[in-house]
């Protein structure tokens, strides 16, 4: 049995403790949004917070973030206190047209949540360092403008 706080609520699991956190959310919660992309934590489309970080979650047994709170993209507006079931990220998003395919964004949107809620004001090379998330389209530029965006609201 595992134990975790999945966006605000307890949920326990009988599953092996070894078994990858992404799995966990897709296969055991329905927790779609996440995504895989690589498997080997290199590329970010799986990215979560726990505990308010940004996790790569294909890499993460789930054995260690018992206990812990974990937010997904599912929930991150909720824990942002987003209008209409969007964070301001989500929105920004949006409103600046980020994703092309759209596969790695909400990867890339917690990474983005993540990074602005430790730095409100990031600069160019704080967002470089910050988001490590691979876009196969190249929206890096829209992601920097939303991240902006957003920093000087």
């Amino acid at each position: 049995m595992a134990t975790i706080r999945l966006n605000g609520e307890l949920r326990e699991l009988d599953i092996e403790p070894e078994m990858p956190l992404l799995w966990v959310l897709r296969d055991e919660l329905g927790m779609t949004g996440t995504n895989f992309g690589c498997g080997i934590g290199n590329c970010g489309a799986c990215t979560v917070h726990v505990d308010g970080n940004a996790l790569r979650s294909c890499v993460t047994p789930v054995s260690a973030v018992e206990g812990r709170d974990i937010t997904t993209i599912e929930g991150l507006a909720q824990v942002a206190g987003g209008a209409n079931d969007l964070s301001p990220v989500q929105q920004a998003w949006i409103d600046y047209q980020v994703p092309q395919c759209g596969y790695c964004q909400s990867g890339m949107i917690m990474a983005a949540s993540a990074l602005l809620a430790r730095n409100p004001s990031p600069t160019d090379e704080e967002i470089d360092a910050g988001i490590t998330n691979i876009c196969r389209c190249g929206s890096y530029p829209r992601v920097r403008k939303a991240i902006r965006a957003l920093a000087s609201a």
